[in-house]
């Protein structure tokens, strides 16, 4: 059985040579080579302010995120011909994130996935978050990882350059038990990596399941469908769902259905098939259970493939648990960067997790951290091109 792994682990995403969208320049604040700038991007509500981070490797690739929910601007790959391209979905402006967003880019916590009914129990004490998924508990609540200024410190040592962020989640908070220390740290490698490092403790016994949203279009995020993308799920099981997309428990085995992705296949080959989980996802919005030749390793879980620009991207991972969502949600009413309008499925989600519900599921992998433990755990996405 898998089990939850808490020890000293990563987030990892690796990139090809490319080059990032910046947002309004800044004073540079770090020594040649890799760089990194700071510029304003606004502020919250409240008055405080936010900032835009634009890094730089010594290679030329760059990231644009801000301290808003340690969302992920921009980040543009080369195609097969060097061309530069972005692949994830977002705004233009801090304003379209502070408003309703799908979690364009952003830190997911503190439990990424949904929780039936918003309930469970730990130390037999029951806990009530919010409902804001129909009958459920979806990313953290009404204000998650996603909706909160972190604390941004950027950095740059031999390996690169980056920003540590960090929040402390109150005891109490969206329903959550315990104080909750958060530390995310993002590093742009000079060998073209770009890493999340995902670090948790807490002072009382709580449930915590970190992961990252950002939405990819390898062909470039205004350039329509994902469909004619070729995913490839190394697994060989995935937990099916009620209607309410809370899973059953069930490891259902993937070999003879749609969800069957161990060779790469175009993600609009079976997307429409007959098959009641489809009907329930209103397309893939499910999670499945990586193929690992050790609990807790760095493996290769899933790769992702655009033929038009040839770029390729692999993501690897320690977690026992990959979301795929094929952008059912989108639906034109988000503009995003240039004015682009998000149509249905302009975007996908590959998200490194425990299982939806573990709290609930106690044949799941833990999610429970205990005062005294550390929470990490890695993930890598490398750009390639073919």
């Amino acid at each position: 059985m898998l089990f939850k792994k808490i020890l000293t682990t990563a987030t990892v995403i690796i990139l090809g040579l490319g080059l990032l969208a910046c947002g309004n320049n800044s004073a540079e604040k770090a020594e040649k080579g890799a760089t990194f700038m700071e510029s304003n991007y606004g502020q919250m509500p409240d008055g405080r302010a936010v900032s835009l981070y634009t890094l730089t490797n010594k290679s030329g690739v760059e990231m644009t995120v801000t301290d808003y929910g340690g969302i992920i601007v921009s980040l543009k790959v080369p195609d097969r011909n060097g061309n530069m391209g972005d692949v994830v979905l977002g705004y233009d402006k801090l304003d379209s994130y502070l408003e309703d967003t799908p979690y364009l880019g952003a830190i997911i916590g503190r439990y990424g996935n949904r929780i039936g009914m918003g309930k469970f129990s730990l130390d037999g004490t029951e806990y009530t978050l919010a409902t804001n998924n129909g009958a459920n508990h979806l990313h953290g609540g009404e204000k998650g990882f996603d909706k909160v200024l972190w604390k941004g410190e950027p950095f740059k040592n031999d390996n690169g350059v980056g920003i540590v962020f960090t929040y402390t989640s109150k005891d109490g908070e969206e329903g959550y038990p315990g104080n909750l220390a958060v530390k995310v740290t993002y590093t742009l490698g000079n060998d073209n990596s770009l890493r999340f490092d995902y670090e948790a403790t807490t002072d009382k016994t709580t449930v915590c399941n970190l992961t990252q949203h950002s939405y990819f279009n390898l062909a470039g995020h205004d350039s329509g469908t994902i469909l004619n993308q070729e995913l490839m799920i190394k697994s060989d099981y995935y937990t099916p769902v009620d209607d309410g997309l809370i899973p059953t428990g069930e490891l259902r085995p993937v070999a003879g259905t749609p969800f069957d992705f161990n060779q790469p296949t175009q993600i609009g080959a079976r997307i429409t098939d007959e098959n009641q989980q489809l009907t329930y996802g209103l397309g893939y919005d499910h999670n499945w259970v990586l193929k690992r030749e050790k609990d807790g390793d760095l493996e290769l879980a899933a790769t992702l493939f655009d033929s038009g620009s040839g770029r390729l991207m692999e993501v690897w991972t320690e977690e026992p648990g990959l979301q795929f969502y094929s952008g059912n949600f989108l639906d034109g009413s988000h503009i995003g960067k240039g004015g682009k309008a998000y149509q249905h499925r302009t975007g996908l989600c590959l998200e490194t997790q425990h299982y939806p519900d573990s709290p609930n599921q106690p044949d799941f992998p833990s999610v429970t951290l205990q005062p005294g433990e550390t929470y990490q755990t890695t993930t890598v996405y490398k750009f390639k091109t073919r």
